[in-house]
Protein backbone atom coordinates (compact mmCIF):
# COMPACT_ATOMS: atom_id res chain seq x y z
CA UNK A 1 0.00 0.00 0.00
CA UNK A 2 1.31 3.44 -0.91
CA UNK A 3 2.09 5.90 1.88
CA UNK A 4 -0.03 9.02 1.51
CA UNK A 5 0.07 12.20 3.59
CA UNK A 6 -2.24 15.14 3.01
CA UNK A 7 -0.91 18.68 3.41
CA UNK A 8 -3.25 21.69 3.64
CA UNK A 9 -1.24 24.93 3.76
CA UNK A 10 -3.21 28.16 4.23
CA UNK A 11 -1.56 31.14 2.52
CA UNK A 12 -2.58 34.71 3.28
CA UNK A 13 -3.57 35.68 -0.25
CA UNK A 14 -7.01 35.22 -1.75
CA UNK A 15 -7.46 38.13 -4.13
CA UNK A 16 -4.59 38.24 -6.61
CA UNK A 17 -4.97 35.45 -9.14
CA UNK A 18 -1.37 35.57 -10.31
CA UNK A 19 -0.05 35.04 -6.78
CA UNK A 20 -2.51 32.22 -6.07
CA UNK A 21 -1.54 30.46 -9.31
CA UNK A 22 2.19 30.93 -8.77
CA UNK A 23 2.01 29.19 -5.38
CA UNK A 24 -0.18 26.45 -6.88
CA UNK A 25 2.30 25.89 -9.70
CA UNK A 26 5.20 25.71 -7.24
CA UNK A 27 3.42 23.00 -5.26
CA UNK A 28 2.17 21.09 -8.31
CA UNK A 29 5.64 20.98 -9.89
CA UNK A 30 6.99 18.93 -6.96
CA UNK A 31 7.80 15.33 -7.87
CA UNK A 32 5.44 12.86 -6.21
CA UNK A 33 2.83 15.48 -5.28
CA UNK A 34 -0.77 15.64 -6.51
CA UNK A 35 -2.41 19.04 -6.04
CA UNK A 36 -6.06 18.23 -5.40
CA UNK A 37 -7.67 21.57 -4.64
CA UNK A 38 -7.05 25.32 -4.58
CA UNK A 39 -9.75 27.24 -2.72
CA UNK A 40 -9.28 31.05 -2.64
CA UNK A 41 -11.48 33.37 -0.54
CA UNK A 42 -11.53 37.07 -1.50
CA UNK A 43 -13.24 38.20 1.73
CA UNK A 44 -10.91 36.18 3.94
CA UNK A 45 -7.97 37.06 1.66
CA UNK A 46 -6.75 33.52 2.13
CA UNK A 47 -6.26 30.46 -0.07
CA UNK A 48 -6.37 26.87 1.11
CA UNK A 49 -4.29 24.43 -0.95
CA UNK A 50 -4.76 20.68 -0.63
CA UNK A 51 -2.23 18.21 -1.94
CA UNK A 52 -1.14 14.63 -1.24
CA UNK A 53 1.96 12.54 -1.69
CA UNK A 54 4.58 10.54 0.16
CA UNK A 55 5.87 12.03 3.43
CA UNK A 56 9.04 13.24 1.72
CA UNK A 57 7.16 14.69 -1.26
CA UNK A 58 4.64 16.71 0.74
CA UNK A 59 7.38 18.31 2.85
CA UNK A 60 9.13 19.40 -0.34
CA UNK A 61 5.81 20.53 -1.85
CA UNK A 62 5.10 22.70 1.18
CA UNK A 63 8.60 24.18 0.98
CA UNK A 64 8.15 24.99 -2.71
CA UNK A 65 4.89 26.77 -1.90
CA UNK A 66 6.57 28.69 0.92
CA UNK A 67 9.47 29.72 -1.30
CA UNK A 68 7.07 31.17 -3.84
CA UNK A 69 5.02 32.91 -1.15
CA UNK A 70 8.10 34.54 0.35
CA UNK A 71 8.63 36.37 -2.94
CA UNK A 72 5.00 37.30 -3.54
CA UNK A 73 3.18 37.96 -0.25
CA UNK A 74 3.80 41.01 1.93
CA UNK A 75 1.98 40.80 5.25
CA UNK A 76 2.37 44.54 5.90
CA UNK A 77 -0.36 45.07 3.29
CA UNK A 78 -2.61 42.15 4.24
CA UNK A 79 -6.20 42.55 5.43
CA UNK A 80 -8.96 39.94 5.54
CA UNK A 81 -11.76 38.44 7.59
CA UNK A 82 -9.85 35.33 8.66
CA UNK A 83 -7.52 35.35 11.68
CA UNK A 84 -3.87 35.03 10.56
CA UNK A 85 -0.33 35.63 11.70
CA UNK A 86 1.79 34.92 8.64
CA UNK A 87 2.15 34.68 4.88
CA UNK A 88 2.03 30.91 5.22
CA UNK A 89 -0.28 31.01 8.21
CA UNK A 90 -0.61 27.32 8.98
CA UNK A 91 0.66 24.12 7.35
CA UNK A 92 -0.80 20.91 8.78
CA UNK A 93 0.11 17.36 7.78
CA UNK A 94 -2.63 14.72 7.98
CA UNK A 95 -2.30 10.92 7.72
CA UNK A 96 -4.36 9.49 4.86
CA UNK A 97 -3.15 6.00 3.99
CA UNK A 98 -0.27 3.79 5.05
CA UNK A 99 1.14 6.37 7.48
CA UNK A 100 0.78 7.12 11.18
CA UNK A 101 0.41 10.29 13.19
CA UNK A 102 4.04 9.86 14.17
CA UNK A 103 5.01 10.02 10.50
CA UNK A 104 3.12 13.29 10.12
CA UNK A 105 4.63 14.73 13.30
CA UNK A 106 8.01 14.00 11.73
CA UNK A 107 6.87 15.78 8.54
CA UNK A 108 5.91 18.85 10.58
CA UNK A 109 9.25 18.91 12.36
CA UNK A 110 11.22 18.49 9.15
CA UNK A 111 9.20 21.18 7.40
CA UNK A 112 9.39 23.60 10.34
CA UNK A 113 13.14 23.18 10.68
CA UNK A 114 13.75 23.57 6.95
CA UNK A 115 11.44 26.60 6.64
CA UNK A 116 13.11 28.36 9.56
CA UNK A 117 16.63 27.66 8.31
CA UNK A 118 16.03 28.56 4.68
CA UNK A 119 13.73 31.59 5.03
CA UNK A 120 14.84 32.71 8.47
CA UNK A 121 11.29 32.95 9.87
CA UNK A 122 9.76 31.91 13.22
CA UNK A 123 7.85 28.61 13.18
CA UNK A 124 5.57 27.11 15.86
CA UNK A 125 4.54 23.47 16.27
CA UNK A 126 0.87 22.89 17.04
CA UNK A 127 -1.64 20.07 17.24
CA UNK A 128 -0.20 16.63 17.90
CA UNK A 129 3.28 17.97 17.06
CA UNK A 130 3.14 20.58 19.85
CA UNK A 131 5.80 20.29 22.54
CA UNK A 132 3.78 22.25 25.10
CA UNK A 133 0.13 21.94 26.09
CA UNK A 134 -0.60 25.63 25.49
CA UNK A 135 0.49 25.26 21.88
CA UNK A 136 -1.77 22.35 20.98
CA UNK A 137 -4.63 24.59 19.83
CA UNK A 138 -3.90 26.86 16.88
CA UNK A 139 -6.00 29.81 18.17
CA UNK A 140 -3.72 30.00 21.23
CA UNK A 141 -0.64 30.36 19.05
CA UNK A 142 -2.39 32.79 16.72
CA UNK A 143 -3.86 34.94 19.51
CA UNK A 144 -3.04 38.59 18.82
CA UNK A 145 -2.63 37.72 15.14
CA UNK A 146 -0.10 39.39 12.88
CA UNK A 147 -0.62 42.79 14.45
CA UNK A 148 0.36 41.53 17.91
CA UNK A 149 3.13 39.22 16.78
CA UNK A 150 6.03 41.65 17.27
CA UNK A 151 5.28 41.97 20.99
CA UNK A 152 4.41 38.29 21.36
CA UNK A 153 7.81 37.22 20.06
CA UNK A 154 9.47 39.24 22.83
CA UNK A 155 7.73 37.10 25.45
CA UNK A 156 9.97 34.15 26.50
CA UNK A 157 6.82 32.04 26.84
CA UNK A 158 6.17 32.38 23.11
CA UNK A 159 9.59 31.70 21.67
CA UNK A 160 9.23 29.81 18.38
CA UNK A 161 10.05 26.11 18.11
CA UNK A 162 12.22 26.80 15.06
CA UNK A 163 13.86 29.93 13.75
CA UNK A 164 14.57 33.31 15.29
CA UNK A 165 12.34 35.11 17.77
CA UNK A 166 12.46 38.05 15.38
CA UNK A 167 9.54 39.85 13.83
CA UNK A 168 9.77 39.55 10.04
CA UNK A 169 7.27 42.18 8.80
CA UNK A 170 6.80 40.73 5.32
CA UNK A 171 6.23 37.18 6.61
CA UNK A 172 5.05 37.11 10.22
CA UNK A 173 5.12 33.56 11.60
CA UNK A 174 4.00 30.08 10.58
CA UNK A 175 2.40 27.22 12.52
CA UNK A 176 2.89 23.64 11.39
CA UNK A 177 1.79 20.39 12.93
CA UNK A 178 -0.09 17.13 12.70
CA UNK A 179 -3.81 16.82 13.15
CA UNK A 180 -6.76 14.67 12.26
CA UNK A 181 -8.67 15.56 9.14
CA UNK A 182 -10.07 19.04 9.79
CA UNK A 183 -13.22 20.03 7.97
CA UNK A 184 -13.22 23.74 7.14
CA UNK A 185 -16.85 24.56 6.66
CA UNK A 186 -19.18 27.55 6.59
CA UNK A 187 -22.92 27.80 7.25
CA UNK A 188 -24.59 30.54 5.19
CA UNK A 189 -26.91 33.06 6.88
CA UNK A 190 -28.94 35.91 5.46
CA UNK A 191 -27.98 38.00 8.44
CA UNK A 192 -25.40 40.45 9.72
CA UNK A 193 -21.83 39.57 10.59
CA UNK A 194 -22.65 40.22 14.24
CA UNK A 195 -25.62 37.85 14.23
CA UNK A 196 -23.52 35.13 12.60
CA UNK A 197 -20.82 35.61 15.20
CA UNK A 198 -23.42 35.37 17.97
CA UNK A 199 -24.40 31.91 16.74
CA UNK A 200 -20.74 30.94 16.35
CA UNK A 201 -20.11 31.85 20.00
CA UNK A 202 -23.02 29.63 21.06
CA UNK A 203 -21.64 26.67 19.12
CA UNK A 204 -17.86 26.71 19.29
CA UNK A 205 -16.19 24.79 22.10
CA UNK A 206 -14.44 27.91 23.38
CA UNK A 207 -17.78 29.72 23.59
CA UNK A 208 -17.56 33.21 25.04
CA UNK A 209 -14.81 32.28 27.45
CA UNK A 210 -13.93 29.86 30.27
CA UNK A 211 -17.12 30.64 32.19
CA UNK A 212 -19.42 30.35 29.19
CA UNK A 213 -18.32 27.48 26.92
CA UNK A 214 -20.11 26.62 23.70
CA UNK A 215 -22.17 23.49 23.01
CA UNK A 216 -20.06 21.68 20.44
CA UNK A 217 -16.82 19.89 21.25
CA UNK A 218 -13.91 20.05 18.81
CA UNK A 219 -15.40 23.02 16.98
CA UNK A 220 -13.77 26.38 16.35
CA UNK A 221 -16.01 29.14 15.04
CA UNK A 222 -16.35 32.77 14.06
CA UNK A 223 -18.94 34.88 12.28
CA UNK A 224 -17.96 36.97 9.28
CA UNK A 225 -19.32 38.78 6.24
CA UNK A 226 -18.88 37.28 2.77
CA UNK A 227 -18.86 40.33 0.56
CA UNK A 228 -18.89 38.50 -2.77
CA UNK A 229 -22.08 36.60 -1.84
CA UNK A 230 -23.77 39.42 0.11
CA UNK A 231 -24.35 37.20 3.12
CA UNK A 232 -22.90 36.29 6.50
CA UNK A 233 -21.33 32.96 7.41
CA UNK A 234 -20.72 30.97 10.54
CA UNK A 235 -17.22 29.77 9.73
CA UNK A 236 -16.33 26.57 11.56
CA UNK A 237 -13.40 24.22 11.81
CA UNK A 238 -14.49 20.74 12.84
CA UNK A 239 -11.26 19.40 14.34
CA UNK A 240 -12.69 15.94 15.05
CA UNK A 241 -15.76 15.09 12.99
CA UNK A 242 -16.19 11.80 14.87
CA UNK A 243 -17.03 13.86 17.96
CA UNK A 244 -18.99 16.64 16.25
CA UNK A 245 -20.10 15.55 12.76
CA UNK A 246 -21.11 17.90 9.96
CA UNK A 247 -24.79 17.24 10.37
CA UNK A 248 -24.71 17.92 14.10
CA UNK A 249 -23.03 21.29 13.60
CA UNK A 250 -25.47 22.14 10.80
CA UNK A 251 -28.57 21.20 12.76
CA UNK A 252 -27.37 23.15 15.81
CA UNK A 253 -26.62 26.20 13.65
CA UNK A 254 -30.10 25.96 12.12
CA UNK A 255 -31.65 25.68 15.59
CA UNK A 256 -29.96 28.86 16.86
CA UNK A 257 -30.66 30.72 13.64
CA UNK A 258 -34.34 29.83 13.88
CA UNK A 259 -34.50 31.21 17.43
CA UNK A 260 -33.13 34.50 16.07
CA UNK A 261 -35.48 34.39 13.04
CA UNK A 262 -32.52 34.16 10.67
CA UNK A 263 -32.71 32.15 7.44
CA UNK A 264 -30.05 29.50 6.82
CA UNK A 265 -29.33 29.12 3.11
CA UNK A 266 -27.05 26.11 2.88
CA UNK A 267 -23.39 25.60 3.65
CA UNK A 268 -19.98 25.55 2.01
CA UNK A 269 -17.03 23.18 2.34
CA UNK A 270 -13.64 24.86 2.07
CA UNK A 271 -11.13 22.48 0.55
CA UNK A 272 -11.89 18.77 0.77
CA UNK A 273 -14.04 16.61 2.99
CA UNK A 274 -13.69 12.92 3.96
CA UNK A 275 -16.22 10.50 2.52
CA UNK A 276 -16.96 9.23 6.03
CA UNK A 277 -18.21 12.68 7.09
CA UNK A 278 -20.62 12.77 4.13
CA UNK A 279 -21.77 9.21 4.82
CA UNK A 280 -22.41 10.05 8.48
CA UNK A 281 -24.61 12.96 7.40
CA UNK A 282 -26.46 10.73 4.93
CA UNK A 283 -27.12 8.08 7.58
CA UNK A 284 -28.40 10.76 9.98
CA UNK A 285 -30.90 12.15 7.47
CA UNK A 286 -31.92 8.68 6.33
CA UNK A 287 -32.82 7.77 9.91
CA UNK A 288 -34.42 11.15 10.61
CA UNK A 289 -36.67 10.97 7.54
CA UNK A 290 -37.08 7.16 7.47
CA UNK A 291 -35.38 6.89 4.09
CA UNK A 292 -33.85 3.77 2.53
CA UNK A 293 -30.79 4.15 0.33
CA UNK A 294 -28.09 1.61 -0.51
CA UNK A 295 -26.03 3.11 -3.32
CA UNK A 296 -23.13 5.27 -2.15
CA UNK A 297 -23.71 7.93 -4.78
CA UNK A 298 -27.35 8.31 -3.69
CA UNK A 299 -26.26 8.76 -0.07
CA UNK A 300 -23.75 11.38 -1.15
CA UNK A 301 -26.45 13.20 -3.10
CA UNK A 302 -28.77 13.16 -0.09
CA UNK A 303 -26.09 14.64 2.19
CA UNK A 304 -25.28 17.35 -0.36
CA UNK A 305 -28.96 18.27 -0.57
CA UNK A 306 -29.69 18.26 3.18
CA UNK A 307 -26.55 20.27 4.03
CA UNK A 308 -27.08 22.68 1.14
CA UNK A 309 -23.56 22.18 -0.15
CA UNK A 310 -24.48 23.46 -3.61
CA UNK A 311 -25.64 26.83 -2.30
CA UNK A 312 -22.59 28.90 -3.28
CA UNK A 313 -21.45 26.79 -6.22
CA UNK A 314 -21.63 23.23 -7.44
CA UNK A 315 -20.37 20.63 -4.98
CA UNK A 316 -18.81 18.02 -7.26
CA UNK A 317 -18.11 14.90 -5.16
CA UNK A 318 -15.27 13.87 -7.47
CA UNK A 319 -13.55 17.17 -6.75
CA UNK A 320 -14.54 17.67 -3.10
CA UNK A 321 -14.35 14.24 -1.43
CA UNK A 322 -10.75 13.30 -0.81
CA UNK A 323 -11.19 9.54 -1.26
CA UNK A 324 -12.63 10.16 -4.72
CA UNK A 325 -9.62 12.32 -5.58
CA UNK A 326 -7.05 9.65 -4.66
CA UNK A 327 -9.11 6.53 -5.24
CA UNK A 328 -6.46 4.73 -7.36
CA UNK A 329 -5.89 1.68 -5.15
CA UNK A 330 -9.54 1.42 -4.14
CA UNK A 331 -10.88 1.22 -7.68
CA UNK A 332 -11.75 -2.20 -9.08
CA UNK A 333 -8.72 -3.96 -10.49
CA UNK A 334 -8.27 -4.84 -14.15
CA UNK A 335 -10.03 -8.19 -13.88
CA UNK A 336 -13.04 -6.86 -11.97
CA UNK A 337 -13.28 -3.91 -14.36
CA UNK A 338 -13.09 -5.87 -17.60
CA UNK A 339 -16.04 -7.20 -19.56
CA UNK A 340 -17.42 -10.68 -18.91
CA UNK A 341 -16.16 -11.66 -22.37
CA UNK A 342 -12.60 -10.55 -21.64
CA UNK A 343 -12.60 -12.07 -18.15
CA UNK A 344 -13.56 -15.47 -19.56
CA UNK A 345 -10.94 -15.13 -22.30
CA UNK A 346 -8.28 -14.28 -19.68
CA UNK A 347 -9.22 -17.30 -17.61
CA UNK A 348 -9.06 -19.52 -20.68
CA UNK A 349 -5.64 -18.28 -21.76
CA UNK A 350 -2.39 -20.24 -21.43
CA UNK A 351 -1.51 -18.68 -18.09
CA UNK A 352 -1.96 -19.86 -14.48
CA UNK A 353 -3.55 -16.58 -13.45
CA UNK A 354 -6.35 -15.63 -13.33
CA UNK A 355 -7.42 -19.08 -12.25
CA UNK A 356 -9.72 -20.85 -9.85
CA UNK A 357 -9.21 -18.35 -7.03
CA UNK A 358 -10.33 -15.34 -9.07
CA UNK A 359 -13.20 -17.32 -10.55
CA UNK A 360 -14.29 -18.43 -7.06
CA UNK A 361 -14.38 -14.83 -5.85
CA UNK A 362 -16.32 -13.79 -8.94
CA UNK A 363 -18.86 -16.59 -8.57
CA UNK A 364 -19.33 -15.83 -4.86
CA UNK A 365 -19.88 -12.13 -5.66
CA UNK A 366 -22.50 -13.18 -8.24
CA UNK A 367 -24.24 -15.27 -5.60
CA UNK A 368 -24.48 -12.35 -3.19
CA UNK A 369 -25.58 -10.12 -6.06
CA UNK A 370 -28.45 -12.45 -6.92
CA UNK A 371 -29.53 -12.37 -3.28
CA UNK A 372 -29.53 -8.57 -3.36
CA UNK A 373 -31.48 -8.63 -6.62
CA UNK A 374 -34.21 -10.86 -5.14
CA UNK A 375 -34.52 -8.53 -2.15
CA UNK A 376 -34.73 -5.48 -4.40
CA UNK A 377 -37.36 -7.24 -6.55
CA UNK A 378 -39.42 -7.78 -3.40
CA UNK A 379 -38.98 -4.30 -1.93
CA UNK A 380 -41.44 -1.62 -2.98
CA UNK A 381 -43.88 -3.97 -4.72
CA UNK A 382 -47.51 -3.59 -3.65
CA UNK A 383 -47.92 -7.36 -3.43
CA UNK A 384 -45.12 -7.53 -0.85
CA UNK A 385 -45.37 -4.10 0.77
CA UNK A 386 -45.80 -5.69 4.21
CA UNK A 387 -42.22 -6.92 3.78
CA UNK A 388 -40.67 -3.50 3.06
CA UNK A 389 -39.24 -3.11 6.56
CA UNK A 390 -37.74 -6.61 6.40
CA UNK A 391 -36.21 -5.94 2.96
CA UNK A 392 -34.65 -2.77 4.35
CA UNK A 393 -32.84 -5.01 6.80
CA UNK A 394 -31.86 -7.73 4.32
CA UNK A 395 -30.63 -5.64 1.38
CA UNK A 396 -27.67 -3.76 2.99
CA UNK A 397 -25.68 -6.84 4.14
CA UNK A 398 -26.25 -8.62 0.82
CA UNK A 399 -25.24 -5.55 -1.15
CA UNK A 400 -22.19 -4.95 1.07
CA UNK A 401 -21.05 -8.57 0.73
CA UNK A 402 -21.35 -8.36 -3.04
CA UNK A 403 -19.17 -5.23 -3.07
CA UNK A 404 -16.68 -6.66 -0.58
CA UNK A 405 -16.12 -9.78 -2.69
CA UNK A 406 -15.38 -7.94 -5.94
CA UNK A 407 -11.81 -6.80 -5.02
CA UNK A 408 -10.83 -10.42 -4.28
CA UNK A 409 -11.14 -11.22 -8.00
CA UNK A 410 -7.92 -9.27 -8.55
CA UNK A 411 -6.37 -9.84 -5.12
CA UNK A 412 -6.21 -13.58 -5.72
CA UNK A 413 -4.25 -13.11 -8.94
CA UNK A 414 -1.98 -10.50 -7.33
CA UNK A 415 -1.24 -12.78 -4.38
CA UNK A 416 -0.34 -15.64 -6.73
CA UNK A 417 1.92 -13.32 -8.71
CA UNK A 418 3.82 -12.45 -5.52
CA UNK A 419 4.48 -16.15 -4.95
CA UNK A 420 5.62 -16.61 -8.54
CA UNK A 421 7.99 -13.65 -8.18
CA UNK A 422 9.50 -15.26 -5.07
CA UNK A 423 10.07 -18.47 -7.01
CA UNK A 424 12.22 -16.54 -9.50
CA UNK A 425 14.61 -15.19 -6.86
CA UNK A 426 18.26 -16.38 -7.11
CA UNK A 427 19.24 -19.50 -5.16
CA UNK A 428 22.90 -19.91 -5.97
CA UNK A 429 24.19 -19.51 -2.40
CA UNK A 430 22.86 -20.66 0.98
CA UNK A 431 22.05 -17.05 1.83
CA UNK A 432 20.11 -16.53 -1.41
CA UNK A 433 18.31 -19.85 -0.88
CA UNK A 434 17.25 -18.75 2.62
CA UNK A 435 15.92 -15.43 1.33
CA UNK A 436 14.07 -17.20 -1.49
CA UNK A 437 12.54 -19.78 0.86
CA UNK A 438 11.35 -17.09 3.24
CA UNK A 439 9.82 -15.07 0.39
CA UNK A 440 8.10 -18.16 -1.01
CA UNK A 441 6.61 -19.03 2.38
CA UNK A 442 5.40 -15.44 2.75
CA UNK A 443 3.93 -15.52 -0.75
CA UNK A 444 2.12 -18.77 -0.01
CA UNK A 445 0.63 -17.40 3.20
CA UNK A 446 -0.57 -14.32 1.34
CA UNK A 447 -2.03 -16.55 -1.36
CA UNK A 448 -3.84 -18.52 1.35
CA UNK A 449 -5.28 -15.50 3.16
CA UNK A 450 -7.11 -14.23 0.07
CA UNK A 451 -9.32 -17.31 -0.58
CA UNK A 452 -9.81 -17.73 3.17
CA UNK A 453 -11.14 -14.16 3.30
CA UNK A 454 -13.41 -14.95 0.33
CA UNK A 455 -14.92 -17.84 2.31
CA UNK A 456 -15.43 -15.75 5.43
CA UNK A 457 -16.94 -12.85 3.49
CA UNK A 458 -19.32 -14.98 1.44
CA UNK A 459 -20.56 -16.86 4.50
CA UNK A 460 -21.84 -13.67 6.13
CA UNK A 461 -25.19 -13.74 4.31
CA UNK A 462 -26.69 -17.23 4.67
CA UNK A 463 -29.19 -16.03 7.29
CA UNK A 464 -30.37 -13.29 4.93
CA UNK A 465 -30.70 -15.75 2.03
CA UNK A 466 -32.77 -18.10 4.16
CA UNK A 467 -35.12 -15.28 5.13
CA UNK A 468 -35.49 -14.35 1.47
CA UNK A 469 -36.25 -17.96 0.63
CA UNK A 470 -39.12 -17.88 3.13
CA UNK A 471 -40.79 -14.65 2.00
CA UNK A 472 -39.11 -13.08 -1.03
CA UNK A 473 -40.80 -12.43 -4.37
CA UNK A 474 -41.87 -15.91 -5.45
CA UNK A 475 -41.21 -15.22 -9.13
CA UNK A 476 -37.50 -14.75 -8.34
CA UNK A 477 -36.96 -17.97 -6.40
CA UNK A 478 -35.06 -19.56 -9.29
CA UNK A 479 -32.66 -16.61 -9.12
CA UNK A 480 -32.22 -17.23 -5.41
CA UNK A 481 -31.52 -20.90 -6.05
CA UNK A 482 -28.78 -19.94 -8.51
CA UNK A 483 -27.50 -17.40 -6.01
CA UNK A 484 -27.27 -19.93 -3.20
CA UNK A 485 -25.48 -22.47 -5.36
CA UNK A 486 -23.12 -19.78 -6.71
CA UNK A 487 -22.25 -18.56 -3.23
CA UNK A 488 -21.56 -22.10 -2.04
CA UNK A 489 -19.54 -22.87 -5.18
CA UNK A 490 -17.43 -19.76 -4.60
CA UNK A 491 -16.69 -20.90 -1.03
CA UNK A 492 -15.98 -24.47 -2.22
CA UNK A 493 -13.55 -23.19 -4.85
CA UNK A 494 -11.84 -20.89 -2.35
CA UNK A 495 -11.51 -23.82 0.07
CA UNK A 496 -9.61 -25.89 -2.48
CA UNK A 497 -7.35 -22.92 -3.26
CA UNK A 498 -6.49 -22.72 0.41
CA UNK A 499 -5.79 -26.44 0.68
CA UNK A 500 -3.58 -26.69 -2.39
CA UNK A 501 -1.38 -23.85 -1.17
CA UNK A 502 -1.18 -25.29 2.34
CA UNK A 503 0.67 -28.34 1.01
CA UNK A 504 3.95 -26.42 0.71
CA UNK A 505 3.68 -24.55 4.01
CA UNK A 506 6.42 -25.66 6.43
CA UNK A 507 4.86 -24.20 9.60
CA UNK A 508 2.79 -27.15 10.89
CA UNK A 509 1.00 -25.11 13.55
CA UNK A 510 -0.10 -22.55 10.96
CA UNK A 511 -1.16 -25.34 8.60
CA UNK A 512 -3.38 -26.99 11.25
CA UNK A 513 -4.98 -23.69 12.22
CA UNK A 514 -5.85 -22.69 8.65
CA UNK A 515 -7.10 -26.19 7.79
CA UNK A 516 -9.54 -26.11 10.70
CA UNK A 517 -10.79 -22.63 9.74
CA UNK A 518 -11.23 -23.52 6.07
CA UNK A 519 -13.08 -26.76 6.83
CA UNK A 520 -15.46 -24.92 9.16
CA UNK A 521 -16.18 -22.31 6.48
CA UNK A 522 -16.86 -24.79 3.70
CA UNK A 523 -19.19 -26.78 5.98
CA UNK A 524 -21.07 -23.60 6.84
CA UNK A 525 -21.53 -22.84 3.15
CA UNK A 526 -22.76 -26.33 2.35
CA UNK A 527 -25.27 -26.24 5.19
CA UNK A 528 -26.42 -22.75 4.22
CA UNK A 529 -26.99 -23.73 0.61
CA UNK A 530 -28.96 -26.82 1.57
CA UNK A 531 -31.13 -24.81 3.96
CA UNK A 532 -31.98 -22.21 1.30
CA UNK A 533 -32.80 -24.83 -1.33
CA UNK A 534 -34.92 -26.83 1.11
CA UNK A 535 -37.00 -23.79 2.09
CA UNK A 536 -37.63 -22.92 -1.55
CA UNK A 537 -38.53 -26.48 -2.51
CA UNK A 538 -41.13 -26.66 0.28
CA UNK A 539 -42.60 -23.23 -0.38
CA UNK A 540 -45.99 -23.03 -2.05
CA UNK A 541 -47.37 -19.80 -3.46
Amino acid sequence: MSRIVECVPNFSEGRHKEVIEAIANAIASTDGVSLLDVDPGPSTNRTVYTFVGSPESVVEGAMNGARAASQLIDMTRHHGEHPRMGALDVCPFIPVRGVTEEDCIQCANEFGKQLAEELGVPVYLYGKAAKEEKRVKLPSIRAGEYEGLEEKLKDPVWQPDFGPADFIPSWGATATGCRKFLIAWNVNLLATKEQAHRVALNLREQGRGPNEPGRLKCVQGIGWWLEEANMAQISMNLTDFDITPLHTAYEEACKDAKELNLPVVGSQVVGLVPLQAIMMAAEFYMEKDNLFLVEEDQKVRLAIDRLGLNSLGPFNPKERIIEYMIRGEDEPGPLASTSVFNFIKNVGARSPAPGGGSVSACVAAMGAALGAMVAFMTYGKRQYEQLDSKMRQLIPPLYATMNDLIPFIDKDTTAFNDYMAACKLPKGTPEEQAVRDQAMQGGLKKAIQVPLAVMQTANRVWDQLQELAQCGNFTTMSDLQVGARSLETGVWGAYHNVMINLRDIKDEQYKQKITAEAEAEVQKAQEGKEAVLKIISERKE
